[in-house]
């Protein structure tokens, strides 16, 4: 009894090798959603994904987690830093505004 081969549009690949090419070049889906009637439009959802490693979004500019304080602690760090900062000048403004 022979065996029949299946032929996949990956060839021998595995899905480490398929995961590793998408995350190295990295993928975008697109869809475009409009609602219309008679020519006029009420609703347009613009849909855009991008699937990629971290390195090929860098290299695209794209590094919004850095950013972001629940993603980086420096970022988190940064913020409390500013906080203080808007506190203090709060706090200078109320004490000023007392004293008169």
């Amino acid at each position: 009894m022979t065996e029949a081969k299946l032929n996949t549009s990956t060839g021998n690949s595995s899905l480490r090798d398929v995961l590793e090419l998408v995350l190295d070049k990295g993928i975008v889906i697109v869809g475009d959603i409009q609602i219309k009637i008679a020519d006029v439009d009420l609703l347009t959802i613009k849909i855009r994904l991008l699937v990629c490693g971290v390195d090929k979004a860098l290299e695209m500019g794209i590094n919004w987690w850095q950013d972001d304080p629940y993603l980086s602690s420096k970022a988190r760090e940064e913020e409390q830093y500013q906080q203080k900062l808007v506190e203090a000048r709060l706090a200078k403004l109320e004490s000023l505004n007392k004293s008169k």
